[in-house]
């Protein structure tokens, strides 16, 4: 059908919810109809995330109940033990959440398949340590991360706790799209689920297994009480999730000098101030700057509102605030790691730290440095779970210590396999109380380390296509960068290309070899000066993905490569 007919069978279907019925009728705009009817919200390996709203291209209890529907097809396929682990769910604070995880639970209930979901909510970290401690073939979280107010997700989770496998997201997508009738997908009555027992709510008794695990975070607890009960800082969740979890996780760890900025304090779907709710940005920080000031805070750190990626800004000299970027924070979470467990001859000899291709060489520097290899693999934390999980069943010789990717996302303890934003929180106090100890901040952390490595800079330049003709853009582009295969940037000779989608490298001189890693619709390419720039289609969004990392003796030469390689890009990009 062409999206003219699918509005129309939206309009006249008799059993719309009435609120989507009547945003449905108040759409007058033929781009925004368009838009909304065009074709069905992407289903990837993370799931599918966009704006609220009527339309199969829209996040709705329609297209929601759609993608369960496909899971508890996957599920009836496989067996009803399968059935019995059943599936673990979440949500975030953001509008229409709660209702979006219940529908899930009642199509799952539908099947007879077993769900566990928590009585209010809670970080994504939370429900990947649910999917575990449950057993669950599978879970959900319901959350748009850190997007604007007007969108909702969902995101996909396997039974080791990581992002679902693609294998099993490939066919879980394909159940979705054999569904006929979007508005006729049945649902069990939850308060018969829970009678019976087909449905269990989850609540401190997660919570609690949870903080257990969360303990071993800590390295060195005598900084925490050494400094814990004095050193001020602020702890924003930007009206999140992530408050209960992360206060009780600090105060465990025996920090308990923080003041958590009030009026970001509580879950709140409208995320009042904040246009985007995204600690990588300064934005997201002006109230905390403003009370950081007030009460003379060491550090303000912040947790996006699903509570698995974490930013922070630090008090310089004068009393003004730096942010640092998710490598630094990174490079210097990673750093202390290694460093505190030298000193405490509990480093293993075969420790391994993993990151995203994408992610900064600064941490491969640090872990050079104290014999640990760094594993690189494909963007998307469900890669770095696998290497965990490769580890853990003996396919590779290895101690997983820390895993990272440069979009704020960290993990220290692997009892969570997505990136956890609360170990983050509890780790990052306890390494700004190392630098307190050592009369530093962790910005001069931050100083020490490039004097010592070099001065590394990286960015990340998000060109948006949306609308209609988005995907071709984005596929145009990428053919162009392969197709046309640059030799140089800003008079810099590319020295390697990796081109994930085919697993190939090719290096100056034209030999070729393989990756050896799963394809991806990535394009890398690796310079003389060991700069590097990678090209990739976001997985979630109508964006293309271009990343800068180079590094230099002083900052301001590091800086000064950075903006001609950037221009060097968008100009190929354009011309």
């Amino acid at each position: 059908m062409s999206w003219k007919e699918t509005y129309e069978e939206w309009l006249n279907q008799p059993k719309m919810a009435p609120a989507l019925k009547t945003e449905l009728k108040a759409m007058k705009d033929d781009q925004e109809i368009e838009d909304a009817f065009y074709g069905p919200l992407s289903f990837g390996t993370a799931g599918m995330r966009g704006l609220m709203g009527p339309g199969i291209n829209r996040m709705n209890i329609y297209t929601v109940r759609q993608a369960t529907e496909g899971l508890a097809v996957l599920m009836d396929s496989l067996g009803d033990e399968i059935k019995k682990r059943g599936v673990s769910i979440s949500y975030d604070s953001r509008h229409h959440s709660r209702e979006f995880a219940h529908d899930c639970a009642r199509v799952l209930g539908a099947h007879g398949i077993q769900t566990y979901i928590y009585d209010n909510v809670r970080p994504t970290p939370e429900l990947s340590f649910a999917v575990r401690y449950n057993h669950s073939y599978a879970g959900i979280m319901i959350t748009a991360s850190h997007n604007p107010k007007e969108y909702n997700g969902y995101k996909i989770y396997g039974e080791d706790g990581g992002q679902m496998p693609p294998k099993e997201s490939d066919m879980m997508t394909g159940y979705i799209r054999q569904i006929k009738d979007i508005f006729d997908i049945q649902l069990a009555d939850e308060q018969d689920m829970l009678n019976s027992g087909l449905e269990v709510v989850m609540g401190e008794d997660v919570d609690h297994a949870y903080l257990e695990h969360a303990k071993a975070v800590t390295i060195n607890k005598d900084l925490a009480k050494k400094y814990g009960q004095y050193m001020k800082f602020v702890f924003s969740p930007l009206c999140g999730t992530g408050r209960m979890l992360g206060e009780r996780a600090l105060r465990q760890a025996g920090f308990t000098n923080f003041t958590i900025e009030p009026t970001e304090a509580q879950p709140n779907g409208d995320f009042p101030g904040l246009e985007h709710p995204n600690p990588e940005f300064s934005e997201a920080f002006v109230r905390s700057i403003k009370l950081g000031k007030q009460i003379d805070a060491d550090v303000l750190i912040a947790t996006d509102p699903d509570a698995d990626r974490l930013g922070c800004a630090v008090r310089q000299p004068d009393g003004e605030y730096q942010l640092l970027t998710g490598n630094q924070i990174a490079s210097v979470m990673l750093n202390y790691i290694l460093e505190a467990h030298r000193q405490a001859g509990t480093l293993p000899k075969n420790a391994a730290a993993v990151k995203s291709i994408v992610s900064t060489n600064f941490a491969a520097k640090i872990a050079e440095s104290y014999g640990v290899q760094m594993i690189n693999v494909l963007t998307g934390f469900k890669w770095i779970a696998d290497q965990i999980h490769q580890y853990e069943t003996g396919k590779a010789d290895h101690t997983f210590m820390f895993g990272f990717e440069e979009s704020y996302g960290y993990l220290i303890k692997p009892f969570v396999r997505d990136k956890d934003a609360i170990q983050s929180l509890t780790l990052l106090a306890e390494i700004a109380a190392y630098y307190k100890s050592r009369d530093m901040t962790m910005y001069d952390g931050v100083q020490e380390l490039f004097q010592k490595y070099g001065y590394f800079k990286e960015k990340t330049i998000a060109n948006t296509y949306a609308g209609v003709e988005g995907p071709a853009k984005i596929k145009s582009l990428m053919k162009k960068f392969r197709e046309e295969a640059p030799t140089d940037f800003a008079g810099r000779q590319v020295v390697l290309t990796e081109d994930f989608a085919n697993n190939t490298k090719k290096t100056a001189d034209g030999k070729v070899s393989e990756l050896g890693i799963p394809e991806s619709n990535v394009l890398r390419y690796v310079l003389d000066d060991e700069t590097w720039i990678a090209i990739r289609p976001s997985g979630t969004e109508p964006k293309l993905k271009f990343y800068i990392g180079t590094s230099a003796d002083t900052d301001d030469a590091a800086e000064q490569k950075l903006t001609e390689f950037e221009k060097a890009l968008q100009e190929f990009a354009e011309a």
